[in-house]
């Protein structure tokens, strides 16, 4: 289960079509033979993630009912209380997470004020729960992403949603570059990268190529990628989307297990939307994470006590430790 030393950076957008349309039974054994040399075949890690400020945002994410310039079922409220987060963290480690994710409806994370200082000690609850803590919290200067690291963060998630090219047709408040720029910083920081983005916003398959390009083209690759299925909330732009069908989001998977094979490649939102045969084939095409728990910041998400029966009637289970991407990625560090 070691990471090999020939992880490739350099797909280029035919290779990965190729590969995401191969015929799928083919797609599917070539992604779990590639699963099987990096990771243990019958587990997935679980982790939880809590919004600790909800609401309110300037950004204008085509997707998110969080965003202050659409009118949704959204309520706004500021920093939740260490308090909250322990309970919260708490309850998440009983249910058999090992991670605790923690996101903010900011674009940046505030300068001024006491937020940024409550969230490092936040971050220092959960770690001291001996679990891995990632944060989500928009933009980080250098300065930022390093404090974060001091207080003993994981993972730093800042998803660039989509390709390059797409960008601009879901989110005009934020460039392309400033994500790779945050991500560049969370690196130097010495924090682990998650990263990772969004189908079913109106994208065609070229789209999702150039994603994937995108994220496989950084080195390192990020040591986890989420993969996202759309949540059509009624107040966004993309309320009416047209619903995916969800084998793309299984070819999705396997095409960025067989690019990024030692990454956790994590099973995210949308999964409402899926049957246990969906999720099964997620899990048979490389997706080694989900996220338990019955809401994702403010959209549902099957309860903890569906993903224990779906896992047991699969024959598998919940990890118990970090995966072992995640551990190699700090060795030599």
């Amino acid at each position: 289960m070691s990471v090999t030393a020939d992880l490739r950076h350099d797909w280029t957008v035919d290779e990965i079509g190729a590969i995401y349309t191969a015929a799928l039974p083919d797609l599917l054994f070539r992604a779990q033979t590639v699963h099987r040399a990096h990771h243990r075949s019958t587990e997935v890690q679980g982790c939880m993630l809590l919004s600790i400020k909800t609401g309110g945002c300037p950004e204008d994410c085509a997707y998110c009912p969080q965003s202050a310039h659409y009118t949704t079922d959204v309520t706004r409220s500021e920093l939740v209380s260490i308090d909250d987060v322990t309970a919260a963290a708490v309850q998440a480690k009983a249910q058999g997470a090992t991670r605790f994710c923690m996101g903010a409806a900011w674009r940046d994370v505030p300068a001024k004020g006491q937020a940024f200082s409550q969230v490092l000690d936040m971050v220092r609850v959960v770690r001291g729960l001996d679990m891995e803590a990632c944060c989500t919290l928009g933009m980080l200067t250098q300065e930022q992403a390093d404090a974060l690291a001091e207080a003993g963060l994981t993972a730093y998630n800042h998803n660039l949603d989509t390709s390059p090219e797409f960008y601009g047709s879901i989110i005009t408040t934020r460039t392309y570059e400033e994500r790779l720029d945050t991500l560049a910083r969370v690196r130097k920081a010495g924090v682990t990268v998650c990263s990772g983005g969004i189908i079913g916003m109106g994208e065609d398959r070229p789209v999702r190529y150039r994603m994937l390009q995108t994220l496989a083209s950084l080195d390192p690759h990020p040591e986890s990628v989420p993969v996202n299925l759309l949540v059509r909330v009624a107040g966004t732009p993309l309320a009416d989307a047209k619903p995916e069908d969800p084998f793309e989001l299984v070819r999705t998977i396997a095409t960025a297990r067989i690019l990024m094979p030692a990454s956790t490649v994590r099973l995210s939102a949308g999964r409402l939307q899926l049957s246990d045969e969906a999720q099964a084939l997620c899990f048979m095409a490389g997706a080694n994470s989900v996220f338990l728990g019955e809401r994702l910041l403010t959209t549902p998400n099957p309860g903890s006590s569906h993903d224990e029966r779906l896992l047991e009637r699969l024959g598998m289970r919940l990890t118990v430790s970090a995966p072992d991407a995640l551990v190699s990625a700090h060795v030599g560090r």
